[in-house]
């Protein structure tokens, strides 16, 4: 099940409200978190996670910028996008990028 940027709002994370109202506005692509991604963003300080959705919505927007930080995954499905030693899991679907997972780079992937 996924879930966008409005339940982010709902559940009182008011912080990164203006970052998605302002990305939204000139997007391409729509996102959609899973429940356990954002999980992960609101155990994490504010400095960080407003960090990890900038870039995630910076990769949304224009895939070249960040290019040097996503890598295919092996022996599962999808891409990694490296923000310091955090790691997104995501799932491009063609007009909508899915963000699977969020964690650091120790535990992410197991």
């Amino acid at each position: 099940m996924f879930i966008d940027e409005h339940f982010l709002v709902a559940f009182g994370y008011r912080k990164l409200d203006w970052i998605s109202k302002v990305a939204k506005s000139y997007s391409m692509r729509e996102l959609k978190y899973t429940k356990s991604a954002i999980r992960s963003l609101r155990k994490m300080p504010a400095n960080t996670a407003t960090l990890i959705i900038s870039k995630i919505e910076a990769y949304a927007n224009e895939p070249e910028t960040q290019k040097n930080n996503v890598k295919m995954l092996k022996g599962r499905q999808g891409f990694r996008l490296r923000v310091g030693s955090w790691r997104v899991i995501m799932d491009d679907d063609g007009n909508v990028l899915a963000v699977l997972d969020i964690g650091h780079r120790s535990s992410i992937y197991e």
